[in-house]
């Protein structure tokens, strides 16, 4: 079960990564030519966030079944002299926490602005945010932090 939910996890990164440059491009085109902001719009702000949420919850499923976390977690005191050990322990799970914060704050206020072009603002500027930490914590293959394949194996 294990490796199923984390080779799903590995996967849905990429509909997650997809749905927020999709609705940030959406957002920049919509802001700098004063589009409206249209019910398609709508729906990827929506499920871009809903997206992240569910890539949220398989996270927190295997944050708590993780052999490298419960490790961490039983011998702090060499976790934390381990920099993949404490990325995993600490580092990732805090970041992906702040970003779907972050992304819910954006996408939360984007529904609510009363105009289009504070909706597309919202969108622009939190769905930014987001995607920077996200792409800060995910174990790129080039990541100076933890190293992972970037397509795992099913």
């Amino acid at each position: 079960m294990y490796s199923i939910l984390l080779s799903i996890h590995s996967l849905f990164r990429w509909f997650v990564i997809a749905f927020l440059v999709y609705s940030i491009y959406r957002a920049f085109i919509g802001y700098s030519k004063n589009k409206a902001f249209s019910k398609i719009d709508n729906a990827f702000r929506h499920w871009t966030a809903t997206i992240a949420h569910i890539q949220l919850m398989v996270g927190i499923v295997l944050y708590t079944q993780s052999p490298i976390i419960k490790y961490f977690w039983k011998e702090t005191k060499i976790g934390l002299q381990n920099l993949d050990l404490t990325f995993y322990g600490l580092i990732h799970i805090f970041l992906m926490l702040t970003s779907i914060i972050v992304l819910t704050i954006g996408s939360a206020k984007a529904k609510r602005k009363p105009t289009d072009k504070e909706k597309f603002k919202a969108i622009l500027l939190w769905f930014f945010i987001t995607l920077l930490i996200i792409f800060i914590a995910i174990p790129w293959t080039f990541s100076p932090l933890s190293s992972r394949p970037n397509f795992r194996q099913f």
